[in-house]
């Protein structure tokens, strides 16, 4: 049974997991509905206007200013855009949909390359982040940014990526000295327990 340390890391990379995998779930939504476009302004806002709705509450609950995110406005500034840019602009959306996705396996079974490619995605659209707040300072954009710093800065600290702290070596010599004392532990709490057995039966 996790305890201590191991719960504590545990339970944040999957809660970044869980943010991650309901981003990319929507992301991947959206992308499906502009694929579905038949390349008339009118059809693409009919998309719009029922995905949205739907997709609102859910992301909201989440941190995620839908209607006012960056791969919305992206789509709504393509109502005139010809098909083909249309499917680009669907592929970018589903890219980075797929990136999320993946970043949320990796982070949720722990994966040291999930750790790096979760570090590396975040810290990209940071600068996108800030200019959006710049542009509009909402509390929705406020609260993402610091999650995904938080975010970076943790599994950095704790992670020892991109041989941060010692790298790799250093982790893997950490986790080995937190094997050794669980498993100094869990000996110390048989013992104990054996003792207690002994004393009852005297």
């Amino acid at each position: 049974m996790l305890r201590g340390k191991a719960l504590r890391d545990t339970f944040v990379l999957r809660f970044l997991a869980v943010d991650r995998f309901i981003r990319g779930l929507l992301l991947v939504a959206l992308a499906y509905g502009v694929w579905r476009f038949d390349g008339s302004r009118g059809a693409l806002q009919r998309v719009l206007n029922s995905y949205l709705p739907a997709l609102e509450p859910l992301a909201y609950k989440f941190g995620v200013d839908l209607e006012d995110s960056g791969p919305v406005r992206m789509i709504q500034q393509a109502f005139t855009a010809r098909h083909s840019t249309l499917l680009l602009v669907a592929s970018g959306v589903l890219a980075y949909g797929v990136l999320e996705l993946v970043e949320a396996y990796g982070l949720w079974f722990k994966k040291r390359w999930g750790e790096y490619v979760a570090v590396v995605a975040t810290a990209l659209f940071v600068p996108l982040e800030v200019h959006e707040i710049i542009v509009t300072v909402t509390w929705l954009r406020v609260s993402a940014l610091i999650i995904n710093l938080f975010a970076v800065a943790y599994i950095l600290w704790t992670k020892r990526l991109f041989g941060f702290r010692g790298g790799h070596a250093a982790f893997e010599a950490e986790r080995r000295n937190d094997s050794l004392l669980e498993v100094e532990h869990a000996a110390s709490v048989v013992g104990s327990n054996d003792l207690s057995t002994y004393d009852r039966l005297r």
